[in-house]
């Protein structure tokens, strides 16, 4: 099921089916992205220092039409400060027990809900691993897209890819410039991640997150909630996703 925008309380239905999804992942992911008038005074409020943020560049490929968004195929390529840098070729919405069970015992695959405000999707992420350098060549058109990413990324792109649509074929859609960091606020027990995207229009979304394991899920979130509320942080915004602002940005761009 597609991520809704928000903050709609979810129907009995949509609670039972959001149940079963969760009971068969391997991890939950709770966000929150946080309107530009406020993202200020959430910085100061949990006490981030962004001095001790990760730089990244985030890119995104994809046709100038977005086939594969449409789809609900992502392909994306980052490079990281001081780190390796990462590939991953991920599908969405997906139900974790119609997945091949060949695919869903490899190591590298993650299935994980996204579950933000009034709205909640299933993804399986297969994940890999590249240097910051190839990133940079294959973005400066020096090298082919393909190239970045593994055998069994591939097989896994052209097994719900459009017909036709090879990876060498896909448009570069970025960069993005991210800023992330990973914090534990005072008087509370759980560690924060803070992702802001920085995109060249000067726009910016800011999202707070964090990871738990299936079972928890459910009351880290209402601790979140109530931790967040005492700190003055609102929870009532519109939710923005951050990838697809940054490739509707780039196509329209693209098509311009």
């Amino acid at each position: 099921m597609a991520v809704q925008t928000g903050p709609k309380p979810l129907l009995d239905e949509e609670l039972e089916q959001m149940f079963a999804l969760i009971k068969d992942a391997d991890s939950v992911e709770l966000k929150l992205t946080v309107a530009e008038s406020d993202q200020r005074s959430t910085v100061a409020a949990l006490g981030m220092d962004p001095l001790e943020a990760e730089v990244r560049q985030v890119f995104f490929f994809d046709t100038p039409e977005l086939a594969l968004s449409e789809r609900g195929v992502v392909v994306r390529a980052r490079r990281v400060q001081k780190k390796a840098g990462d590939t991953v070729v991920k599908l969405r919405p997906v139900i974790p027990s119609e997945l091949p069970p060949e695919l869903r015992s490899s190591p590298n695959l993650v299935v994980e809900v996204d579950a933000m405000p009034g709205g909640y999707v299933c993804s399986a992420s297969l994940k890999g691993s590249t240097d910051n350098r190839e990133v940079l060549r294959v973005a400066t058109e020096d090298r082919p897209i393909r190239k970045l990413f593994s055998k069994e990324q591939r097989e896994f792109f052209a097994a719900h890819a459009p017909e036709g649509v090879g990876l060498d074929d896909l448009s570069l859609l970025g960069p993005i410039v991210v800023f992330k960091l990973k914090f534990k606020p005072a008087d509370y027990d759980r560690k924060l991640v803070a992702e802001l995207w920085h995109y060249p229009d000067n726009s910016r979304i800011l999202e707070l997150s964090t990871k738990c394991v299936p079972t928890e899920a459910f009351g880290v979130a209402l601790e979140g909630k109530a931790f967040l509320r005492k700190r003055g942080v609102d929870l009532s915004g519109e939710q923005q996703t951050k990838t697809k602002t940054a490739l509707d940005y780039f196509s329209q761009n693209l098509s311009a």
